[in-house]
């Protein structure tokens, strides 16, 4: 491989963005200008989508607005919901599940989104879209559990409403806060895999559900989604067996297995949002009184650190956040979705109000001068 080369296009600077800025020397996450940390203590999932949509948090009076006009959209047409009982039935893989059902809702919208020609994105359309996927995401999982579809309430705020039509009642205040500062955390997070997918069906000028189905199917991939699925998965393994947890780690790693969760292509150290995570993590269980899942995660933090001086990422405490508040494990990853909708469609608009087609090179390295055989003719 020739030195100017750039695999992954790892260190190649392709855009600028008023959006989120990883300082990952210093294990620094903003969105706008805020940091990470002030935004997931004191911003709704709501005022964030809000600021990334337009450059500045919203006064009281516009957030009312907003969030009511995202309520409103949350419904999905009964024709959507039959095609997402019909995914379920067919056990569907809920990301695939989930990439079929946002292409589809561009029948259902009630505008067309010839705006993208005129380098715009239509705000109202990212409304409802970012609305509709939690419906989507619930429902799929209700119908697989054939349990019947629970409609969205309008009391409810983005992140307490998705668990309430997840588990058919309504979350007290520390898991609806809990679970919204986890939305807040993966909203967006610079030039990742499935942001840099839909910036770039965007540079053609496609419509925003191609870009946001673009954007869910980069992200399935599981060396980019997945990662606090795995997570979780190991947890369990390791409550399951005989071993305490350094223990079980040191197994794993002796037969060259992986653990999950640990590392990133960003940051050289902690990610800001794995400590965010870890201190939730922490308050959930002491309050349900079984403290075996943190726990378990703090002694593989310490002992990964010790071993092999990685840090963890966003998903090693998202994994035992999320299964103490009772949601699926295999929808981790659509939850994953359900929150960077915000971060996507934001990327969709700088690209359609300051990008070009998208359109790098490749050098070619096969044969040549070959020629067609004429044998047997």
């Amino acid at each position: 491989m020739s030195d100017d080369v750039k695999r992954g296009l790892e260190g190649v600077l392709v855009a600028e963005t008023e959006l989120s800025c990883i300082d990952g020397e210093a294990g620094d996450l903003s969105y706008c200008g805020y940091s990470i940390e002030d935004l997931a203590r004191n911003a709704s999932y709501e005022e964030v989508v809000y600021l990334l949509w337009h450059g500045e948090l919203p006064d009281a009076h516009t957030l009312e607005q907003f969030s009511e006009s995202m309520t409103s959209a949350r419904e999905v047409a009964s024709d959507v919901r039959e095609l997402i009982k019909q995914l379920a039935v067919a056990d569907e893989d809920p990301m695939a599940a989930l990439r079929t059902i946002v292409s589809t809702l561009s029948a259902y919208d009630t505008d067309s989104d010839d705006q993208a020609s005129e380098g715009k994105t239509n705000i109202e359309m990212a409304k409802r879209i970012t609305a509709k996927i939690p419906t989507a995401i619930a429902a799929f999982h209700r119908f697989r559990e054939q349990k019947s579809y629970i409609e969205p309430r309008d009391d409810l705020g983005h992140a307490a409403n998705f668990l309430y039509m997840l588990n058919g009642h309504k979350p007290n205040q520390t898991l609806a806060d809990t679970f919204d500062m986890a939305l807040v955390l993966h909203a967006d997070h610079g030039l990742n895999a499935s942001t840099f997918s839909a910036k770039v069906t965007a540079s053609t000028l496609a419509d925003l559900h191609s870009a946001m189905t673009a954007a869910v199917g980069t992200l399935s991939g599981s060396l980019h989604g997945g990662a606090n699925t795995n997570v979780m998965r190991m947890l369990i393994q390791m409550d399951e067996s005989d071993k305490e947890p350094r223990e079980w780690v040191e197994n794993v790693l002796d037969e060259g297995g992986r653990v999950p969760g640990f590392g990133h292509r960003v940051y050289d150290v902690k990610d800001p949002r794995a400590a965010i995570l870890g201190e939730r993590s922490k308050q959930l269980a002491e309050v349900a009184g079984d403290t075996r899942w943190y726990d378990c995660s703090v002694a593989v933090e310490e002992y990964i650190s010790e071993i092999k001086g990685l840090a963890p990422n966003v998903d090693f405490y998202s994994a035992s956040t999320y299964y103490q508040m009772g949601i699926p494990i295999d929808i981790y990853t659509p939850i994953f979705a359900m929150s960077r909708a915000a971060g996507w469609i934001a990327h969709v608009m700088e690209q359609h109000e300051n990008g070009r087609l998208i359109r790098p090179r490749s050098r070619y390295v096969g044969p040549d001068n070959r020629e067609i055989s004429t044998h047997g003719q």
